[in-house]
């Protein structure tokens, strides 16, 4: 039926996507009107009243014309934010991991010129007096991420060098001869962990316990990639399903190796077309 033929046209002419799908969404719409003609037919109607009856019934060439670009336009707009959101998603896991790594390692830079100055402060003195630990506990209450900082006589550790197979054991266990703590800014919700930084000399060992957010990098990493591959895989699932070339194998390609997968999906198509 031309009329019929015409008004399908008519309905899909604005409408932008894959060809094939609009071909057979417009074989779809052919065949209900199709149907609705023939069954108004047998009700007594003429054939030119049966078309325009289906038509209205369908809803009329503009509103539909509406409604189907409408579609594809929401269809393309979802898809378009989903890859922006995953693209956004990116760069703010690798914004945010990048300043914590910053910072961490300009702290670690800071407790090194720390631990210098607190040996230059013991020099090689045998014993720590009031005035060298109150300037010490200066140097560690001008940061923000010593927890604190305990000094051993390398000398006392020898003479129980029986006991102790090094240095390190005889920290965990001895008493310090020099000992400062402080509280530091460490929030639970940032996974905050405390580790040592020891150094020392022929006098003194000093160990420091400072605070790091590697816990937190890492979660943030994790996290932040995990999010942003389910959506860019959600993204490329939706650009395969309207160029009809959506199947299990494609879906895993997208989650598994993600824009490695997607470029390969499009280097098959481009090489299906040029076979052609």
């Amino acid at each position: 039926m031309k009329q019929i033929d015409m008004f399908v046209e008519s309905v899909y002419s604005n409408a932008s996507g894959n060809k094939k799908e609009i071909e057979e969404l417009k074989a779809e719409m052919k065949s209900h009107l199709t149907e609705a003609i023939y069954e108004l037919k047998i009700e007594g109607k003429t054939e030119q009243e049966a078309i325009g009856i289906a038509i209205e019934r369908f809803g009329g060439e503009k509103e539909m014309r509406s409604v189907v670009g409408q579609l594809f336009k929401t269809q393309k707009l979802f898809a378009k934010w989903i890859l922006y959101l995953a693209i956004g998603c990116l760069i703010t896991t690798v914004v945010v991991f990048g300043t914590i790594w910053s910072i961490e390692e300009q702290n670690a830079h800071e407790n090194s010129i720390i631990a210098t100055n607190i040996f230059d402060v013991l020099g090689g003195k045998e014993a720590i007096s009031h005035s060298m630990e109150e300037e010490i506990k200066d140097y560690i209450q001008g940061t923000d991420q010593i927890s604190k900082v305990s000094i051993f006589s390398v000398k006392d550790a020898e003479k129980e060098s029986e006991n102790y197979s090094s240095i390190f054991e005889y920290v965990e266990n001895a008493k310090p001869n020099y000992q400062y703590q402080r509280a530091v800014w460490a929030p639970e919700w940032l996974l905050v962990d405390f580790f040592p930084y020891g150094n020392g000399n022929s006098k003194w060992y000093v160990d420091m316990e400072t605070r790091h957010f590697s816990s937190f990098m890492t979660l943030v990493l994790f996290v932040g990639f995990a999010v942003y591959a389910t959506l860019f895989t959600i993204w490329a699932t939706i650009n395969s399903y309207h160029h009809r070339r959506l199947n299990a194998i494609w879906i895993l390609a997208f989650a598994l190796l993600n824009v490695i997968g997607y470029l390969i999906y499009v280097f098959v198509g481009k090489r299906k077309v040029t076979d052609k």
